[in-house]
């Protein structure tokens, strides 16, 4: 699962990256919720359930594209370590994860992974 993880990941971030860039069609990207309505900047969409009303507004384009930013900074931060020919490594011969030393996926990138488990890309998916 080496670097398929880090590929299946960047895909998954560009995904949810581009259609928040879709969804934004004005650039306000704040997004409000106001009981049963949702205010996208653009427009109301009344008929929601409150809570889901909420939970929409909490997904605004300007948010996502922040969280998907965030998630690629710790990826990058986690790059895969090859065991071979990597003098400087004190573990015994096997795949690491640089920033932390862990067997390589480190549970972070696996952490990062998790909520994309059920996708048929998924690396080892069945």
């Amino acid at each position: 699962m080496s670097q398929d993880l880090v590929t299946f990941l960047n895909a998954r971030l560009d995904e949810e990256a581009d259609l928040a860039r879709r969804c934004d069609g004005d650039g306000s990207g704040e997004w409000a919720a106001q009981g049963h309505t949702v205010d996208f900047g653009q427009g109301e969409l009344a008929g929601f359930h409150p809570a889901v009303a909420l939970h929409v507004a909490l997904y605004d384009p300007a948010r996502v594209l922040r969280e998907v930013e965030a998630k690629r900074r710790v990826l990058a931060r986690h790059e895969f370590s090859p065991a071979i020919g990597d003098p400087e490594l004190p573990w015994d011969n096997r795949d690491d994860c640089q920033y932390d030393g862990e067997p390589w996926p480190c549970d972070d990138l696996l952490d990062l992974a998790s909520p994309y488990i059920d996708h048929p890309d998924y690396p080892g998916h069945p």
